[in-house]
């Protein structure tokens, strides 16, 4: 379990490709403290697996689901990525509860200065659209930020400067491939709504009550 807020922007030292798979190798710091084989490190939002350590270094492997299902495919030598280690009982959580299995893939389709921030405009496949509502959250190369519009097949984020200046997306650009991580309260509550659900539902509660309290769009 992750929060969202980035420890620290890394780079991609090398990338061993396999078939459907691959390994990376990352060059860090803050994130090495403490860190032992077998921590998760969370890697532009992709929850991977530490397998080898040195000093400045770790090494994990992509499998093929998460190859196909993020934009980790796209990284090359010299990459900057966002890393985040794995929630520990007793830290403050500043973002919101991040679990490191996206999505889906978004792509940035314009960055506008406004006054004092950013505005992201990131296209999704309209399914992930589902599970966001403006002022909600969500997880975008692992940052935890907030919803600002929702739109059928695409979303805004208003990112500050600090936000910006301290990840990766600080060489963001409109083209670029991005994790998309859905806030997982939304996706169980969606669930929920579209299935049938395993015990009685509370007195009082329906969709329209969910709606009111803002749980759905």
């Amino acid at each position: 379990m992750f929060t969202g807020i980035i420890e620290e922007v890394g780079r991609v030292i090398h990338v061993k490709k396999q078939p459907a798979a691959m390994e990376l190798t990352i060059q860090a710091d803050r994130v090495l403290q403490g860190t032992e084989l077998g921590d998760s490190i969370a890697v532009n939002g992709v929850c991977l697996t530490v397998t080898r350590m040195s000093a400045d270094t770790f090494c994990a492997d992509v499998m093929p689901e998460t190859v196909k299902r993020t934009n980790l495919s796209q990284l090359q030598t010299g990459t900057p990525v966002n890393l985040e280690r794995a929630l520990a009982v007793g830290d403050r959580l500043g973002g919101h509860f991040v679990q490191g299995h996206v999505d889906g893939v978004g792509v940035i389709q314009s960055i506008t200065p406004m006054a004092n921030a950013v505005v992201f405009r990131i296209q999704v496949d309209p399914a992930l659209t589902d599970y966001m509502i403006p002022k909600g959250s969500i997880a975008v190369n692992g940052i935890s930020l907030t919803l600002v519009d929702v739109e059928a097949n695409a979303f805004t984020v208003s990112i500050i400067p600090h936000t910006l200046h301290h990840t990766q997306l600080q060489q963001g650009k409109p083209g670029d491939q991005v994790n998309i991580e859905c806030d997982m309260i939304g996706k169980y509550l969606a669930k929920w709504v579209k299935g049938k659900p395993a015990v009685a539902a509370p007195d009082g509660l329906s969709l329209d009550r969910l709606k009111e309290a803002g749980f759905l769009g």
